[in-house]
C-alpha cells in the first residue's frame, strides 16, 4: 500500500526536509517506468544482486529522466553490498576511486556504475526530527578545515544514502522488486513542479562539495527547472570555493556543463549567479571592457555547439574552449602588439600567457590545448590567401575557417575573409588560380616583387 505524499504541488516540501521514515511508494500503476526502457546490462546487475540477497536500486538521474519520459544515457545502481561484495558477484567488475569507492561492472559495451549506500561519518542520523543510532559497515572519510569532503567511504542504509544525495529529484529509487519507486524526500513532487531543491541545508552541502554549485546550474539548464530560492541563495556567496577544486575535476565538470546540449543556458546561469568568473577569470575580465562583440562570439559558439549536439554532429572541446578564451587571447594579443612584437610572435606569447593562467584554474589536456592554439594562430594565417592551397590541406583548417565565420557572424569586420574562403573551397583549379592572382583578392605586390606588409601597430585584429 503506497503512502500519501506529505506535500502537494501547492505546498511543496520544506527546503531542508529530512527523509521520510516511511517513504512514498509509487507502485507500477503510479509511474511510467518500464523495464523495456532500462538497459539489459543494468537489469542483469539488479537481478544478480537481488538474487544474492542484496538490495539494489536504480538511482539518480536515470530514475529522474525515466519519470520525465526521457531515455537515460546511462544507469547507476545503489546497493547495500560493499564494493568487495559487488565485485565478487560479477566476473567483469573492478573497484575504482579513492574519494568515492565504486564498482564498474562491464556488460558488453556498457558499464554499470554500482555504489554502496553511503551515510554520514557521524554515529547517528536525524530522520524527521528523530535521532537514530546506526552501525556502519565501513568508515573511511576525511574533510578539509572548510568542511569540504576529501574522502567519503562511509557505508550505511538506504535511508542514510538518501540524505547524502544532492537534489530531491535525484533521490528517487527504482527497484525491480514489485517495480516500485521509493521516494523519501518528496522528489516526485519537485519533479512535477519542475523545481530543483537541495536535500538538507544548501550552504552546508555546497561547502561539503562546491562542485554541487555547477551541478545545480547544469541540471537547471538541462531540465529547464527553476532552482528553489533557498537552494539558489548560497550559490553566489560560495562560488569562490570552486577555486579550491582540483583543476582536472573542474575540467570534467565543464565538459558536462557545455557538452550536453544546453551550453548557452548553462553559460547564462553561470553569469547570472556570478560563477563564470571563477571558472574563466581572464575571459570574465576581458568581457568587462567588451563592446558586445566578444559576448556575441561566446553566445554564438555555445548556440552552435548545442545545435551540433542536437543534430548528432561531432563536437570538440578545442573549438569551444578557443572561443571561450578568445576575449582574453585577443586582449593580450593587442597588448603585445603595443609592445612592438611582430603579429605571430604576439600571438604565440598571448596564447602561452592565456593558457598558462587558465590551466591553473581548469586543466586543459594537451589533446585540446594544442589544436586550440592552432585555431588561434590560423586567424593570422588565413588572411595570407596566396598560400591558400597549402593552408586548406592543414588538419586544423576547417576549425579555423569555422572560427573566422563565427567572428564575422558576431559582427567583426574581416573584409570578406569568410566569404572568400567559402568561395575558394568550392572553386575549381582555374577559378582558384584566378582568385589567387594579384588583381583578385590576393595580397598586392610592389614593383620590386616584395609584399607590402602593414605595420604591426596597424594590424590590431588577430585576423
Amino acid at each position: 500500500m503506497s503512502q500519501k505524499p506529505t506535500s502537494t504541488p501547492d505546498h511543496p516540501a520544506s527546503p531542508c526536509q529530512a527523509p521520510l521514515l516511511t517513504p512514498v511508494i509509487l507502485n507500477r500503476d503510479q509511474h511510467c517506468i518500464s523495464r523495456k526502457h532500462i538497459s539489459p546490462g543494468c537489469l542483469r546487475v539488479l537481478y544478480t544482486l537481488n538474487d544474492a540477497g542484496y538490495k539494489a536500486f536504480i538511482v539518480g538521474g536515470a530514475v529522474r529522466d525515466l519519470l520525465l519520459g526521457k531515455q537515460p544515457k546511462d544507469f547507476d545502481v545503489a546497493t547495500d553490498a560493499t564494493p568487495e561484495q559487488v565485485k565478487a558477484e560479477f566476473r567483469n567488475a573492478r573497484i575504482i576511486g579513492r574519494r568515492f569507492r565504486i564498482v564498474h561492472v562491464t556488460m558488453g559495451r556498457e558499464i554499470i556504475e554500482v555504489s554502496t549506500f553511503r551515510a554520514s561519518n557521524t554515529d547517528s542520523v536525524e530522520i524527521q526530527g528523530e535521532r537514530l543510532a546506526r552501525s556502519v559497515k565501513h568508515i573511511d572519510s576525511a574533510h578539509s578545515q572548510s568542511g569540504m569532503i576529501l574522502r567519503d567511504n562511509v557505508y550505511g542504509t538506504l535511508e542514510e544514502d538518501v540524505v547524502r544525495r544532492d537534489f530531491t529529484v535525484n533521490a528517487l529509487y527504482y527497484t525491480v522488486k514489485n517495480f516500485q519507486v521509493h521516494d523519501y524526500v518528496n522528489g516526485k513532487t519537485d519533479l512535477d513542479n519542475r523545481c530543483l531543491r537541495m536535500i538538507g541545508d544548501p550552504e552546508q552541502r555546497y561547502r561539503e562539495d562546491p562542485v554541487r554549485i555547477l551541478r545545480a546550474v547544469r541540471l537547471s539548464a538541462k531540465l529547464g527547472f527553476d532552482i528553489a530560492p533557498e537552494t539558489e541563495a548560497p550559490i553566489q556567496p560560495l562560488a569562490h570555493m570552486l577555486e579550491s577544486i582540483p583543476s582536472a575535476r573542474l575540467f570534467d565538470e565543464v565538459l558536462k556543463l557545455f557538452f550536453t546540449g544546453n551550453s548557452l543556458e548553462s553559460y547564462e546561469l553561470l553569469c547570472r549567479h556570478d560563477v563564470f568568473r571563477h571558472l574563466f577569470p581572464s575571459t570574465a575580465k576581458a568581457l568587462q571592457d567588451d563592446n558586445g562583440l566578444m559576448e556575441n562570439i561566446l553566445r554564438l559558439a555555445f548556440a552552435s555547439t548545442d545545435q551540433r549536439i542536437k543534430d548528432m554532429k561531432s563536437v570538440t572541446p578545442a573549438f569551444l574552449l578557443a572561443a571561450i578564451l578568445w576575449p582574453a587571447l585577443d586582449r593580450q594579443y593587442r597588448a603585445n602588439l603595443d609592445e612592438n612584437m611582430p603579429p605571430m610572435v604576439a600571438m604565440h606569447h598571448a596564447a602561452q600567457d592565456v593558457v598558462s593562467e587558465q590551466v591553473s584554474r581548469i586543466s586543459i589536456p594537451k589533446r585540446f590545448s594544442i589544436p586550440m592554439r592552432e585555431i588561434w594562430e590560423f586567424q593570422l594565417r588565413l588572411p595570407r590567401r596566396k598560400r591558400a592551397n597549402v593552408l586548406m590541406n592543414h588538419k586544423r583548417f576547417r576549425a579555423a575557417y569555422d572560427f573566422v565565420l563565427l567572428r564575422e557572424q558576431a559582427g567583426e569586420d574581416m573584409e570578406g575573409l569568410g566569404a572568400w574562403w567559402t568561395e575558394f573551397q568550392t572553386a575549381d583549379k582555374t577559378q582558384r588560380d584566378q582568385m589567387l592572382s594579384p588583381n583578385r583578392g590576393g595580397r598586392r605586390h610592389s614593383k620590386s616583387g616584395k609584399r607590402r606588409v602593414k605595420s604591426s601597430r596597424n594590424n590590431r585584429s588577430a585576423g
